[in-house]
């Protein structure tokens, strides 16, 4: 397809007195690794939610893959190929990664609670569990309740099940909350190997990250856009190092 995956028209998302998002527009190509970041408060994760249909905007459209979805729910926005992850993971504690992912995928081929006799009848799906365990790096932790699984790795899962999902844009919400310093960098080799044809916009605190990731950045302050650009643009923008990155840029 041409033109953008996802687009984002006049957004405006009113909770009482508080404007969360004042009339937000941008776009995501396809294939894009896009980052979102702005200081707490800027209206993140209420744009992530407007995008998702988690909530319904006051004024506004989403548009995914050139249609119009504002009034889709969330898991018919999921069927139509774009899936996210969470601040807080949320996963099912007493399922294993296997299960978890067997579960994902038959969702998504609406076998539902049948999945674990379909998975075990058809050799593909067993095929994309075991590709999806390996390309995260949770051979070893396959067979264990996720309750049981270091924090890193369920965050490695959690994309894992995005990506089961075969999305056309996944929208990353702070993949590397929480995550210890040693483990982050299994963190950032998922990200890297992300497949190429699948648009991400990753929104994230960590600087480093962002930096490491992007190749397009977009900047919310206070419900409003205040820019867009490449990575190095942005690092510049005095605007930018006033509100949020400070005087010492992204490091």
């Amino acid at each position: 397809m041409s033109g953008p995956v996802l687009e984002a028209r006049g957004l405006v998302r009113q909770f009482g007195a508080l404007l969360a998002t004042d009339s937000v527009s941008f776009a995501l190509e396809p294939g894009a690794r896009q980052a979102l970041i702005g200081p707490n408060g800027a209206g993140k994760t209420t744009l992530i939610n407007l995008l998702t249909g988690v909530i319904r905007p006051t004024e506004g459209r989403v548009f995914l893959q050139g249609r119009d979805v504002t009034a889709l729910s969330a898991n018919e926005r999921v069927r139509r190929g774009l899936s996210r992850t969470f601040q807080i993971n949320q996963l099912f504690p007493h399922l294993t990664p296997i299960e978890s992912l067997g579960l994902a995928i038959s969702e998504r081929n609406r076998s539902g609670a049948d999945f674990w006799r379909v998975a075990g009848n058809r050799p593909a799906i067993v095929a994309e569990i075991e590709d999806l365990i390996a390309r995260f790096g949770l051979e070893a932790e396959m067979r264990e309740p996720t309750r049981k699984l270091p924090y890193g790795k369920q965050r490695l899962l959690e994309i894992a099940l995005a990506l089961a999902t075969r999305p056309r844009v996944l929208l990353l919400d702070e993949p590397a909350a929480g995550v210890p310093e040693e483990e982050r960098r299994d963190i950032l080799a998922a990200l890297a190997g992300l497949p190429a044809d699948v648009a991400i916009l990753l929104i994230e605190h960590d600087m480093d990250l962002v930096f490491t990731f992007a190749n397009r950045i977009s900047v919310l302050v206070a419900g409003r856009l205040l820019t867009e650009g490449r990575p190095e643009d942005i690092a510049n923008d005095e605007r930018v190092r006033a509100v949020y990155l400070g005087e010492d840029g992204h490091g």
